[in-house]
């Protein structure tokens, strides 16, 4: 009989804890579920009751949420960067700079742990890690043009000699991105930044092809015809 009533009891608690982790399965898909599902049970749900938290302003909850969230899941980039967002919202800036930081390594796909760290980059002044920066966000597919654009506006401004040569080098490392800065480096940083990019690189060793050489040179006589006869006379081969 005992022994009979304690197997009903492990069924038993077999049945909540499946219809607990498939709450929190479903609410990974359904937001508006994660603050039903019990705290025990919150894996995908956490990150939604974090960013609730955000939206609504309650920033000391936020934080907590987002603590509770990295105990439970601490590898996934976006939950550091999380709890890097609710850390500097609390006032918490060496803590923040060092949770996005980790949330960069983990995970350079994260767009926006990596715009994080360009930031950050760019306000302490430091060159060779925006133009690092730059790169690694030039190249993710999902990014988005014009927002990225912005980016390269502030990135690529007055006084970046440094950024641009950084950048330059590292086409000029790579053969692989240099037919994804000459398709598409005109559209999106400032006309005079990409000239001069295209001549350092150049210098240092980088090649293009006539084709994507040509195509350069008609956006850029479409956005800035008066950068159109600097580029071509960069390029001696073509």
């Amino acid at each position: 009989m005992i022994a009979r009533a304690a197997w009903f009891i492990v069924l038993g608690a077999v049945a909540v804890i499946t219809a607990g982790l498939q709450f929190d399965r479903q609410s990974r898909y359904a937001p508006h579920l994660a603050s039903s599902v019990p705290s025990p049970f919150r894996a995908f749900a956490q990150p939604h009751i974090v960013a609730d938290a955000m939206n609504s302003g309650d920033n000391e909850r936020a934080l907590s949420e987002a603590r509770k969230l990295v105990a439970i899941r601490p590898m996934p980039a976006e939950h550091l960067r999380l709890l890097s967002f609710a850390e500097f919202r609390n006032g918490e800036i060496e803590e923040g700079s060092y949770s996005i930081q980790l949330a960069a390594r983990r995970g350079w796909r994260d767009l926006s742990a990596q715009i994080a760290m360009l930031e950050l980059a760019r306000a302490a002044g430091d060159q060779p890690e925006t133009a690092r920066r730059f790169a690694a966000l030039f190249l993710h597919p999902g990014q988005d043009t014009d927002a990225l654009s912005q980016i390269a506006g502030n990135v690529f401004a007055e006084g970046s000699g440094e950024t641009r040569a950084v950048f330059a080098d590292i086409l000029a490392g790579s053969e692989r991105w240099n037919s994804a800065f000459m398709r598409n480096g005109a559209g999106v940083i400032p006309p005079a930044a990409f000239v001069d990019i295209t001549r350092l690189a150049s210098k240092a060793g980088a090649r293009f092809t006539c084709r994507e050489i040509d195509l350069a040179k008609r956006r850029l006589s479409r956005i800035a015809p008066e950068m159109s006869e600097d580029f071509t006379s960069i390029i001696e081969y073509c």
